[in-house]
């Protein structure tokens, strides 16, 4: 074969072009409240506002910008179209026109030309690439307006269209288009000097029309959803590469031109990051992110080329994505990228993520040619395979088909076909006439793909091949369960102890099906029932998609947004982060029953279950905290327990995937146990946290309480006794008479307290599990480290007894403020046999002279910069700072005699009927420039002496109802705690419990209040009783 010189045009330097797409609101997020943050004012800008932060806002521009999220109807034919002349709505007409047509365009000049679809799992990629229903994408609408330009195409040409199509999961690829079983450890990529890289054995189909291509394209998503459920592969977690090999002969010149069509359906691209498993011994493991993080690693490294940075490799060769993409990055091709993006705030996120990636994309650069060669002889009759669609097409391609071979080639294609088509009208009548299961998947584009008949009489389902519905997937038995068609009624039942879940709910029994049932067997297999031909209507069975699924499961276990205590954010909404996790517990909930049915057939011991962290927690001011999701881990021999956030358990789940798939390849030989993503070492778990508030405090006032340790989900965990006490430097307990009516009496001055945890009281943690131990652990204001008691083993009422003594050297109004209106949070660690014990040390925290901790630091600059200076200038400072300290608090407790004194001389002034103002020639005489001696306490005034139990008794009184105070908050948040029963005969008695708990609440608080108002009168009648006595 000769190249023709002439036929080699370079083009100019190609940059990618970039196109932004965002969807409509899917039904969870209409159903949760979800607001949109992306906006788009023009045809190229896209903004993203932070849900948290209205003023943070990002702006970015790429080619194209498209609308789909509002302002679309359907017509007749079901098409989604705007719905007026001033809609902004892009529909799929509009994406083809502006990113299609100009594929096709470049395919036709000769140019090599690659469509990615990038973005988030459920953001609408599989929607704008393969379409649904009447509203076809990209794929279907290139090759059928490929064909149909061919049908009015030159005469004086002749035309070749082959189609290749792949998926890539897992670092494996599978031919999609191949009959028979896949080989083990899938394809494998090669590389030649003239092709570049390509897939070897990869099937090319030749195609004549497009009803044979989207046939074609029809049985490789058959393939694909068999794989999935088999092998347990999410499709979100797969790329899908569809390649069209586009060839035309001028039959007067023999000039041949060809062009590599690539369509790249990617996988979720929350998945590149290790699916954030930052923190897990194990984040390198997962082959299944390998890929999209080689693609960004890829696209960065072009882009700072792209820029004039010095880049010494790009790392094509690190993936098998990467290395069939090389052509169309940086290659010979000319490249789109279409990054879709979610609009609901709980995606933040992701679509900013998604966005910032698109960005770097646009920098990348190409350099595709026209392909062009004259051939001088027929190598295909040889029977050679079509070329790769990802070599390097720059070099004529070697084994292309002439004339004679092509026509062999398309004539055996149109007889598959055809026998295809037969096949699939028998399926139509089958349909037609017989009750089925029509599987639901998590990608639309794989719903509906499995019919499972039920004929007459009764059929077993399960594994073994012997059953009449043949069923894959995790969780499946051998024998699974029986389903019954008699008498126009149609039942099933599991078999033994096989999972079967009809509507969201187990069964245990036998159980008739009513049309559009839904049906779950095994971990996450889901169907959809559909009914005898007289029990079908008009019902819109697309509405029952996966999520539709996972939230009846959800709901039937009582989750929603509700159950984890939606209060609203503000005009109606509930809180944005109680949405994102009612959703991320239903996106979990299919994967932990997944995990636990591998952990069974793989028998490690374990049971996961899902947790949500903070669902009854709040922080030191009473405010509900985040709330996140989280999959307990528990050893169902050794009862050892391990917390896994959601991305750790995300990545975790990926590998046990791979270990499980080599299970059932064969390969499954023994597991290192510090590889084994089912084994982590024994770690501290947090079990519940107390709170103590400190309001008492401010007032100098000690107090001492039992309060309860509530775990995430509010139930208690145990009683701990703690004791809170202010006293002088050296230690002695302050009394009452010590009280300070006004917190700001305080400010400027020394305050030491004592923080005594006496003991625990009946902690669960204990009594579940032999050889467990617990700690507390607390930090009070500005302390930097947190302080934890030692370790406490194999009691269920440990004795604690630990004091630590706290000094502020000088009060500030934010440490007083932070008594008034927090909490101490003391948490509740739970230890296991060979975990590590929590502590810190006290050798980092500032101390006073006598050794106690220093708090409310921020404004001693001799503190901050402690560190820095060595034992024995620290010492002194500390010594200079007490001494001052004393002489401060001296000089105020004059002051504060002063005050009195003079209160009490004005009072009895106005009552003898002199004026202030007379006295102001012999104030001055005592102005502070005088020898007069400030008088001692021992020779003040005796009246002042008689009004000093007026303070005992309001400390006493502050006291009081500071404990009731905590009681009634207490008793507020078990109230708040509260949920409503899902079962409606449960109501009445919970709405009782409710009214009856809402009435000692309001006892409780009315005479909190009622006593100290009681006790206030009583104490300002006795200083009324007093300054009448001192008048007389």
């Amino acid at each position: 074969m000769e190249r023709a010189a002439a036929g080699r045009r370079p083009a100019p330097s190609d940059r990618v072009r970039v196109a932004v797409r965002v969807r409509p609101f899917s039904q969870r997020e209409k159903n949760s409240g979800s607001k949109c943050v992306i906006s788009m004012h023009s045809r190229t800008t896209t903004i993203i506002q932070d849900p948290k932060n209205a003023a943070r806002v990002n702006t970015f521009t790429f080619d194209l910008a498209y609308w789909s999220h509002s302002g679309f109807q359907k017509d007749e034919e079901d098409v989604l179209v705007p719905a007026g002349p001033t809609s902004q709505f892009a529909g799929q007409a509009k994406v083809f026109h502006d990113i299609g047509r100009g594929i096709l365009d470049n395919a036709w000049q000769g140019y090599n030309a690659t469509l990615l679809a990038y973005g988030q799992t459920g953001s609408g990629k599989s929607y704008s690439m393969m379409g649904l229903g009447a509203n076809k994408g990209l794929i279907p609408r290139v090759c059928q307006e490929l064909f149909r330009a061919m049908e009015n195409g030159e005469e004086h040409r002749e035309y070749q269209v082959a189609v290749s199509m792949l998926e890539i999961y897992n670092e494996q690829i599978r031919d999609l288009l191949a009959g028979g079983a896949p080989p083990g450890g899938g394809l494998r990529v090669r590389e030649a000097p003239e092709r570049g890289f390509h897939v070897e054995g990869l099937t090319w189909v030749p195609c004549g029309s497009y009803e044979h291509l989207a046939r074609l394209l029809a049985r490789g998503t058959r393939a694909r959803t068999t794989a999935s459920t088999r092998m347990n592969a999410h499709s979100s977690r797969s790329h899908l590469l569809v390649t069209v090999q586009l060839k035309q002969v001028s039959l007067r010149t023999a000039l041949t031109t060809q062009a590599a069509i690539n369509l790249v359906d990617l996988a979720g691209s929350e998945r590149q990051r290790g699916a954030g498993s930052a923190g897990d011994r194990l984040r390198e493991g997962a082959r299944v992110n390998l890929s999209l993080a080689s693609l960004g690693a890829v696209i960065s490294a072009l882009a700072d080329a792209a820029l004039g940075k010095k880049v010494w490799h790009i790392p094509y060769r690190a993936s098998v994505l990467t290395k069939l993409l090389r052509s169309a990055l940086g290659g010979n091709s000319r490249t789109t990228l279409i990054a879709t993006i979610s609009p609901a705030d709980v995606c933040y996120a992701e679509t900013l993520s998604t966005l910032r990636y698109a960005e770097r994309a646009k920098r990348v650069r190409n350099s595709a040619v026209v392909n062009t060669w004259t051939p001088a002889r027929e190598p295909g009759a040889r029977g050679e395979p079509l070329p790769c669609a990802c070599g390097h097409a720059a070099d004529p391609p070697a084994w292309l088909p002439g004339p004679r071979a092509w026509a062999a080639l398309l004539e055996q294609a149109r007889r598959e076909w055809e026998q295809q088509g037969a096949a699939e009208a028998q399926e139509r009548q089958l349909v037609e006439t017989l009750p089925h299961l029509l599987n639901v998947n998590e990608d639309p584009q794989l719903t509906g793909v499995l019919k499972h008949f039920i004929r007459e009489g009764s059929c077993d389902a399960g594994q073994a091949a012997g059953n009449a519905i043949l069923l894959q997937g995790l969780g499946i038995s051998d024998k699974h369960a029986s389903f019954t068609n008699l008498d126009g009624k149609v039942t099933v039942a599991p078999h033994r102890k096989s999972k079967v879940v009809v509507n969201g709910v187990p069964i245990t029994t036998r159980t008739q099906l009513q049309h559009l049932d839904r049906v779950i067997l095994g971990s996450n297999s889901t169907y959809l029932y559909v009914g005898f031909p007289s029990e079908r209507g008009r019902e819109d069975g697309l509405r029952f998609d996966y999520d539709f699924f996972q939230l009846e499961r959800a709901a039937a276990e009582g989750v929603s947004a509700d159950w984890l205590g939606a209060g609203s954010g503000g005009a109606g909404r509930a809180d944005p982060s109680v949405l994102a996790a009612a959703q991320d517990y239903v996106k979990l909930t299919p994967l932990v029953a997944e995990a636990n049915q591998m952990s069974q057939d793989l028998e490690k011991g374990l049971h996961l279950e899902l947790k949500v962290k903070n669902l009854a927690s709040s922080d030191s001011r009473g405010f509900q905290l985040q709330k996140e999701v989280m999959v307990k881990v528990t050893h169902q021999r050794t009862r050892e327990v391990w917390i896994w956030s959601k991305a750790k358990f995300v990545h975790r789940k990926f590998l046990m995937e791979e270990l499980y798939q080599r299970l059932l390849d064969g390969e499954a030989g023994p597991e290192a146990r510090e590889d084994d993503p089912f084994w982590d070492p024994v770690e501290a778990v947090h079990v519940g946290a107390a709170h103590v508030w400190l309001q008492a405090l401010a007032h100098r006032l000690g107090l001492e309480e039992q309060v309860e340790l509530l775990g995430c989900e509010g139930l208690e965990e145990a009683v701990l006794h703690v004791r809170v006490t202010p006293c002088c430097p050296a230690g002695r307990a302050r009394g009452e008479e010590d009280a300070a009516a006004d917190p700001g009496d305080l400010l400027g001055g020394r305050m030491d307290f004592q923080v005594h945890l006496v003991r625990c009281l009946g902690v669960r943690w204990m009594k579940e599990g032999a050889k467990r131990g617990i700690q507390l652990g607390y930090r009070i204001y500005d302390l930097p480290n947190t302080l934890y008691t030692k370790p406490a083993w194999e009691n269920v009422n440990p004795q604690i007894e630990e004091t630590v003594q706290f000094a502020a050297l000088h009060v500030s109004q934010e440490f007083l403020n932070y008594l008034q209106t927090n909490a101490l949070i003391v948490d509740l660690w739970g230890l296991q046999e060979g975990c590590a014990e929590l502590g810190c040390s006290q050798l980092d925290l500032p101390v006073t002279a006598e050794g106690h901790i220093m708090v409310d630091t921020k404004k001693l600059p001799s503190v901050k910069d402690s560190s820095q200076n060595t034992s024995s200038q620290t010492s002194e400072l500390y010594q200079k700072l007490f001494k001052l300290e004393r002489e401060a608090e001296l000089l105020r407790n004059i002051n504060r005699a002063l005050r009195e004194e003079n209160v009490i001389l004005k009072e009895s002034l106005e009552k003898t009927g002199l004026h202030p103002q007379a006295l102001e020639p012999s104030r001055a005489q005592k102005m502070p420039g005088s020898t007069t001696r400030l008088p001692s306490a021992s020779e003040r005034s005796p009246q002042c002496g008689q009004e000093a139990p007026c303070a005992p008794e309001l400390a006493r009184a502050l006291k009081a109802f500071y404990r009731s105070a905590s009681a009634a908050r207490a008793q507020w948040l078990r109230l708040r705690q509260q949920k409503p029963p899902e079962d409606d005969q449960m109501l009445r008695p919970f709405l009782h419990l409710q009214s009856q708990m809402l009435k000692d609440f309001g006892d409780l608080f009315e005479s909190s209040l009622w006593k100290l108002k009681n006790d206030v009168a009583l104490i300002v009648k006795k200083k009324r009783e007093h300054s009448l006595h001192v008048t007389q």
